[in-house]
């Protein structure tokens, strides 16, 4: 009888040869090179079809100390599918590269199947997740199983991703329980990453990642000690990109205290690993100390390794620039670097000045503001503009971060002596909304003007701005938004002051935004001080009003007395618009001979993800006005730049931000995601548009204009553009709850794209106090989502749909929207209604398929994000709504299975 060999619970893993992660292996590399996301070498070899010279980027990583190969072939122009298959098998052949296990890499499950067909011996995929639910983790980790394949599980469920020790340990108990009681998973053959995020990016809510990662290591590894803990190692440092003797420091400090912790591997580039012993001890020290989040207030542990980082970087390279005005005293250097937006010798400067004055508050108070003074004069002269005023806030802000230790230390020794300062600004974008980059600008026009400012960020409700108002004493209460669902929270914010009593006045803003709302919607809800400001230029005017003794009383009675005039003359336009009844207005609808129309066919039906767009091919698709708008620099494009008051700086606008744009495509900072999808569709309602997706059928509501129009002029709906089935429904009659028709009628279309990865880069202009380049990159990232949608449209008229193959437009004529069909967006004039897009969004599968999602407000984060119909009917037009009478909302309300008062919620802007 033989023996039974009974083998011990390591993590077994192979290529040629066996790995056996026991507990003294210590410490596994992952080598993640051959990554086309991780090695622009490495990427291009493959995109240009040279895998045996790919080939070389993994031997120099199992050269170099890497026991586990991570394969990842995610590219938008590539076939994962195949690249993953192509490499995988060559790999095989090379038994000097076979010999180490193969780390599978794809957030394409489909990529990572393909991949284990490939695979000799025992590999590892990367990864799955609970991020779409439990139903799918197990049906994933089931596959996985069958193939013998260990797996890393992301520290990720339906929530989003863990960023803390407890989201951390809870999803991967949770996890844990499934794979070991559900799918039958041994636990030494289960992975965690447990997300390693960026520290010392100067945002306070980051500073403790690197401690809960360890300390969330520690624990599950005490309580389990048979799984594994991973991560990749690069994101701990991405704010010192370009700094690499920083950021190998931080990765082998890191490593040396995670790895005592109890974390196994880490995908990292194992030919940049550092001693920990040979790293100089002040930059130990100082990684130690953003790694710990150890003496840390105010990102002083941050600040400091900063500093350190530049005498670290490369010294030789000076440029010559016109340096008389070096020449100059102080106080009139400081003022000449203000208004040029000079940051060469702030510190120097500062420091200098700083000896000159009993006080560093002397400092701010003194020659700083008289230089930011200049500005604003210059400002509100018209002789300075936008992009010069935020560059000079760049100034401004060194310098005060400068001075900031030695007001510190002022105040510790002497508490009484800086007692008073600036007048607080509360800065917010409401509840549920997610654009800021108005509120960025109108924060850095005040804070050039001397004035605190407090910005709460994006999506804060309002327990939490008036809370912090009154924790900070603030003098006035700034509100932002951009989508009409916003207009309804900051009605909801003035009728919350009036009931906690509050006194402060409140500014509001905001693309949707406007003097006529802020009067007959917000101020009657809120009498002290409600004042709508337009732009940046007017802020500063507003806010010296507000808080002026002598001037503030005599501005809110004027405003007051311009609202109530406001609201008089609306209800008098109002009264005098003429509207028509619902039933007439259905009556009236877009005459199309149907009959001998023939609707064209799309090339496919479901959706096509387009996934990392080249953004090369984007820029050409620019609208270039809008950009200038957010900059207060209006005017036509390309004829601004040739303005006489303008055109100069308009021109160094554009020169910077096509450099920008160059640096954000080569270095790829963003990611262009978007899908498409086209679908079997039919008129089932006056106003009800029923599409066919599989088994699936979706009725989409739209509403219809009612205001009286001259004769032979319809009254227009989305739904009229689309061909009715067959037998249609009579005028008036819900339309069916689902089911099918005789026939596909015709077919819509619809997509969703965004711009992503703009986080990092905005933490490190933050850090950096570069407000000027933060707004730009806001910006730019906003025009690249825009020209997307613009550049899928074109595709699809031409090419997806290709109802019009041979269309030859040039951007001007696209930006005037020449062409055949319109892109209707949620929430804009043509269908107004917000909820709509949750339809779409499960149409088009658009969260999984882009990243996109949809806050409480509907807004959708990414800002930098557009979505809409497809439409391709000759006749089909944009238009706006307008007001709606109550018989069109109880009809709404009955489509869409609401009570009047949900339907009202939802409608508020267009109710007459």
């Amino acid at each position: 009888m033989s023996e039974r060999i009974i083998l011990k619970p390591y993590l077994r893993l192979s290529g040629l040869e066996p790995l056996i992660v026991r507990p003294e292996t210590n410490f596994v590399n992952v080598g993640e090179r051959t990554n086309v996301t991780g090695s622009k070498k490495f990427a291009r070899l493959i995109r240009e079809n040279k895998y045996e010279e790919a080939l070389s980027v993994a031997r120099q990583q199992v050269e170099s100390g890497a026991q586990v190969l991570d394969v990842n072939m995610d590219d938008a122009l590539l076939d994962g599918k195949q690249a993953m298959t192509t490499f995988l098998n060559l790999l095989q052949s090379e038994p000097d590269i076979a010999k180490i296990p193969v780390m599978i890499d794809s957030s394409k499950f489909e990529i990572i199947e393909a991949g284990l067909k490939c695979v000799q011996g025992k590999c590892i995929v990367n990864s799955i997740s609970m991020k779409e639910g439990e139903e799918k983790f197990i049906q994933q980790a089931m596959v996985c199983q069958s193939y013998g394949a260990s797996v890393v599980v992301m520290a990720f469920d339906e929530i989003g991703q863990a960023d803390t020790f407890k989201r951390k340990t809870e999803i991967c108990e949770r996890a844990l329980k499934i794979l070991t009681e559900v799918v039958g998973y041994e636990a030494q053959d289960i992975i965690f990453d447990l997300n390693i995020f960026a520290i010392a990016t100067g945002l306070e809510e980051h500073n403790n990642y690197a401690v809960d990662f360890i300390e969330a290591t520690r624990y599950l590894k005490q309580k389990h000690p048979l799984i594994k803990i991973s991560g990749g190692v690069s994101n701990l440092s991405f704010s010192f990109r370009g700094n690499e003797p920083v950021r190998e420091a931080m990765h082998s400090v890191f490593l040396y205290y995670a790895i005592k912790a109890g974390m196994d591997m880490g995908i990292v580039n194992a030919g940049q690993l550092v001693v920990y012993d040979e790293i100089e001890p002040a930059l130990r020290n100082l990684c130690e100390d953003v790694i710990f989040n150890r003496g840390n207030d105010n990102n002083e542990a941050t600040e400091r390794l900063i500093t350190f980082a530049e005498t670290v970087k490369a010294k030789d390279k000076e440029e010559k620039k016109d340096d008389v005005w070096r020449l100059l005293p102080v106080e009139e250097r400081l003022k000449h670097a203000l208004v040029n937006g000079i940051t060469d010798f702030i510190d120097a400067d500062t420091e200098e000045t700083r000896l000159k004055f009993n006080k560093p508050l002397e400092v701010i108070e003194g020659p700083l503001m008289a230089g930011m003074n200049v500005v604003g004069d210059l400002f509100g002269a018209g002789k300075m503009f936008l992009p010069q005023v935020v560059k000079s806030a760049r100034v401004m802000k060194k310098s005060v971060a400068y001075l900031f230790p030695f007001i510190e230390e002022e105040k510790k020794n002497n508490p009484l002596a800086q007692q008073g300062g600036a007048a607080k600004i509360l800065l917010a974008t409401v509840k549920g909304d997610v654009h800021d980059i108005g509120k960025n600008i109108v924060g850095v026009v005040l804070g050039c003007n001397g004035y605190d400012i407090i910005d709460l960020g994006v999506m804060v409700h309002t327990d939490k701005i008036l809370d912090t108002a009154v924790k900070e004493n603030v003098d006035i209460i700034g509100l932002s938004g951009l989508i009409t669902p916003s207009l309804d929270e900051m009605v909801h914010v003035g009728r919350e002051m009036t009931r906690r009593g509050m006194k402060l006045p409140l500014l509001i803003g905001g693309a949707t935004t406007s003097r006529i709302h802020t009067a007959v919607k917000i101020e009657p809800g809120y009498d002290s001080g409600v004042v709508h400001v337009l732009d940046a230029s007017r802020s500063v005017t507003v806010v010296s009003s507000l808080l002026s003794k002598d001037q503030k009383e005599g501005f809110l009675n004027n405003i007051r007395k311009e609202y109530t005039k406001l609201r008089d003359d609306f209800g008098k336009k109002q009264s005098a618009k003429q509207y028509i009844s619902f039933a007439d207005a259905q009556a009236n609808g877009v005459k199309i001979d149907w009959q001998n129309y023939t609707p064209p066919t799309p090339a496919f039906t479901g959706v096509k993800v387009f996934d990392d767009y080249n953004l090369a091919e984007l820029r050409d698709y620019i609208d270039w006005a809008p950009f200038f708008i957010a900059w207060e620099l209006g005017g036509r494009f390309p004829q601004l730049l040739d303005d006489a008051v303008i055109g100069g700086e308009a021109r160094k606008l554009f020169t910077d931000a096509n450099a920008l744009l160059d640096k954000i495509i080569t270095e790829k900072w963003l990611t262009a995601s978007g899908v498409i999808g086209f679908w079997e569709a039919a008129k089932t309602g006056s106003e009800t548009i029923t599409v066919k997706d599989g088994d699936k059928t979706f009725n989409l509501e739209s509403l219809r204009q009612q205001v009286k129009k001259a004769p032979g002029q319809p009254n227009l709906s989305l739904a009229d553009f689309i061909k009715p089935s067959t037998p249609i429904l009579s005028v008036g009659n819900p339309s069916p709850k689902g089911g099918g028709w005789e026939g596909a009628a015709d077919y819509l279309g619809a997509f969703a794209v965004t711009i992503k990865g703009i986080e990092p880069h905005i933490q490190r202009f933050q850090q950096e106090l570069d407000d000027y380049n933060k707004i730009m990159l806001q910006a730019l990232a906003d025009r690249l989502a825009e020209a997307f949608a613009e550049l899928l449209h074109a595709r699809v008229r031409k090419e997806f749909w290709g109802y019009v193959k041979d269309e030859q437009l040039t951007t001007e004529e696209l930006i005037k929207e020449q062409y055949i069909g319109i892109r209707p967006a949620p929430g804009y004039p043509a269908c107004p209604e917000h909820t709509e897009k949750y339809k779409l969004f499960e149409l088009l599968n658009a969260t999984e398929n882009t990243g996109i999602y949809l806050t409480e407000s509907l807004a959708m984060y990414p800002a930098a994000s557009v979505c809409g119909w497809y439409f391709s009917h000759p006749q089909s037009q944009y238009f706006g709504i307008g007001k709606i009478s109550q018989d069109q909302v109880d009809d709404y309300a009955k489509r869409k299975g609401w009570d009047t008062e949900e339907a009202e919620k939802w409608l508020r802007p267009n109710l007459d």
